[in-house]
């Protein structure tokens, strides 16, 4: 039996919930093809779910081996199984890959699956943050980090007079675009792409529900400071924790503590204009916590 043949009876069985021999099979399979990371990924999730971690780690870790670029992930199971500490941030290969593969059906999982209303949550405490702050409530220029297909602009755009957006994900990217609500959209890393606005040049930034994928927000908040005219809002939501930082949870998303955002906000010299501590989101049916923020610059 050929190593691909191994390694679909191997996936079979492991949706079947049968994974010690799915890691039996993938051992064949690497036996002939030891250097497919793939099959080393599959095999690191089947000692995982047999309970196996040190076998788990181990694949995980040769998966990284083996994939330079990140595309799998592995470096995001090792600090779930405790083998090192979680990441600053997730490999943009493996953002990139995650989500084009799920760009055809991305809404349709989350607002049916997921019961997703990040941005309509974003767009209320927009709405409190503009009375509190006196501004008024249009924007001339807004950027959509980490876009996806444009469910924040369909919230947010008419009271923007152009929305650009970024994301990682080239399918993403296609399908933002279709809706023409954007005036541009380009598939690039989030920093990169605000380093192409000049200072003080845009009115409005909002990130729904991006920031469960990346750990360290600081640097990210300092190119936002910098594009931000004085005045502008910055929105996003955020899955919460309860203290410390930033965590990478079993879901394999990140959590940030409101006193981890307020200190970020608090070195840019930006106030909390209005917050809403709301699920944006659930789990297997249970509501995920979380927490909307609207900053505003000086």
């Amino acid at each position: 039996m050929s190593a691909d043949r191994r390694y679909d009876y191997a996936r079979q069985s492991a949706a079947e919930g049968d994974h010690a021999v799915a890691a039996d099979l993938l051992m064949q399979a690497l036996d002939i093809m030891p250097g497919w990371p793939a099959a080393w990924f599959a095999l690191g999730d089947a000692r995982e779910m047999s309970g196996d971690p040190a076998g788990a780690i181990a694949a995980f870790e040769r998966t990284m081996q083996l994939d330079p670029e990140g595309s799998f992930g592995a470096s995001l199971r090792l600090a779930r199984l405790g083998a090192c500490a979680s990441p600053a941030s997730p490999p943009d290969a493996f953002i990139r890959d995650l989500f084009d593969q799920y760009a055809g059906r991305f809404e349709r999982h989350l607002v049916e699956e997921l019961a997703y209303r990040g941005p309509r949550i974003l767009a209320g405490t927009i709405d409190r943050a503009c009375g509190v702050t006196g501004r008024a409530n249009a924007f001339g220029i807004a950027i959509d980090l980490g876009c996806g297909t444009g469910l924040a602009a369909q919230e947010l755009g008419a009271r923007c007079g152009v929305v650009d957006g970024v994301d990682l994900a080239p399918g993403m990217v296609a399908l933002a675009r279709a809706t023409g609500l954007y005036r541009r959209v380009e598939a690039a890393e989030m920093r990169a792409f605000l380093e192409g606005y000049d200072e003080a040049s845009v009115d409005l930034v909002i990130a729904a529900d991006v920031f469960v994928y990346l750990g360290d927000l600081e640097p990210l908040f300092m190119q936002v400071a910098r594009v931000l005219r004085g005045g502008g809002l910055f929105a996003f939501t955020v899955q919460s924790a309860p203290s410390g930082e930033y965590n990478l949870g079993p879901d394999l998303r990140y959590t940030h503590s409101p006193g981890y955002l307020q200190r970020l906000a608090s070195r840019q010299g930006w106030n909390i204009a209005a917050r809403d501590e709301s699920s944006f989101r659930q789990d297997r049916g249970i509501d995920v916590p979380g927490l909307a923020l609207v900053l505003a610059a000086p």
